[in-house]
């Protein structure tokens, strides 16, 4: 059986995963970005682990170098790795019900290790109980933008993903 030089699946994920990144870099209200959507969709799409892992984190960094680094960058790779960890549960679900989960459940952990990473950080709040409660409690305002931001973009991804599913066989019958 020959081989096909280019997938179309791969170039459909992996577009649609960059234009996730451009996304980033558009004027948008505080954590309303596709990080986890990003995340999610590639490992729940991607065939090959390495590129569920390779494809959005290239992308994530190509937005990075242009929005800049901070010292709680190791905080959201972590949890850009969980999701896409968490998006390799969907594989072979991929129901509504199940995807509305790993979205909330990607918030719920980008959330708690990020604000951990900024208390621990050690700079804005005081490293105690307290202090890690006060910063907990400083980013719920910001948690809500992230929550309705992934909602909304998983819907995007994985919507227009099966979308063009039913309109491109070729994409259902691909690997990637």
């Amino acid at each position: 059986m020959e081989k096909k030089l280019v997938n179309p699946k791969l170039i459909v994920l992996t577009g649609m995963i960059l234009a996730g990144a451009v996304l980033r870099l558009l004027p948008h209200y505080p954590n309303f970005t596709p990080i986890a959507a990003m995340a999610l969709f590639g490992g729940a799409y991607f065939t090959n682990k390495k590129l569920s892992f390779i494809v959005p984190f290239a992308a994530m960094l190509l937005s990075d170098l242009i929005l800049g680094f901070h010292s709680t960058m190791w905080a959201v790779y972590l949890s850009f790795a969980l999701i896409v960890v968490i998006g390799f549960s969907l594989r072979e679900k991929k129901k509504v019900s199940n995807i509305f989960l790993a979205s909330v459940s990607s918030s719920v952990l980008f959330f708690a290790i990020t604000n951990f990473a900024v208390w621990l950080g050690g700079s804005m709040y005081p490293m105690t109980l307290a202090g890690l409660a006060e910063c907990f409690t400083a980013a719920i305002p910001f948690f809500s933008y992230t929550a309705v931001g992934d909602l909304f973009y998983v819907g995007i991804f994985f919507g227009a993903f099966e979308f063009a599913r039913t309109k491109f066989p070729e994409l259902a019958r691909a690997n990637a």
